[in-house]
């Protein structure tokens, strides 16, 4: 059985370095032939990113994110490339998450309780996180507070474990000498399918 991989671009630039890495990525993962890979760019969706009732009054999911939760759904596997900008993802990564991480598709309230169902168990997740601060001031200074989030307060919440963290930094001032191998440890992540 063919697995099959989702990479999610969160960066709004189509030409950023998280395109590039996006890219690598899903040349090393195609190098398998028991791997199927689709790739999302958030920056080329068209869609509303703030979900403007929050749980109370539904809001109709446009096109793309109604092929975006069916992407989701279909992989087994999600790569999620993104900048770091004020310690946290872009915010129409984070309006992405908003409108499709919705209850009924990633995760169900139980009623009369505080539990609830996570509904996209089975699913790993990897991180690819671009930076401009330090990977030892990201863990000493801020506790790796945004990676945190994503992991424990969205993905996890979800269901979706284990989740990898790979930090691309400081990407600001860098060579072409660091690009290239950002972008070579990229394309070996994806060969090897995490």
């Amino acid at each position: 059985m063919k697995r099959n991989i989702l990479i999610i671009v969160g960066h709004p630039d189509t030409e950023s370095f998280c395109t590039a890495l996006s890219e690598a990525y899903m040349k090393g993962a195609l190098s398998d032939i028991n791997v199927n890979v689709e790739r999302i760019e958030i920056g080329k969706l068209i869609f509303d990113p703030n979900l403007k009732f929050g749980y109370r009054k539904r809001v109709e999911l446009e096109d793309d994110l109604l092929n975006a939760q069916h992407l989701i759904s279909w992989a087994h596997h999600l790569v999620f490339v993104y900048p770091t900008w004020w310690g946290t993802m872009p915010a129409l990564l984070k309006g992405f998450i908003d409108r499709i991480f919705l209850p009924g598709f990633a995760f169900k309230y139980r009623e009369n309780s505080i539990q609830w169902d996570k509904l996209l168990k089975g699913k790993s997740a990897h991180l690819i996180v671009t930076m401009d601060t330090p990977s030892w001031y990201n863990k000493w200074i801020y506790r790796h507070a945004g990676h945190k989030v994503m992991k424990k307060n969205i993905l996890e919440f979800c269901g979706i474990t284990p989740i990898r963290v790979t930090e691309i930094g400081p990407v600001k001032d860098s060579s072409m000498k660091d690009r290239t191998k950002w972008l070579d440890k990229a394309k070996q992540l994806g060969a090897l399918g995490k």
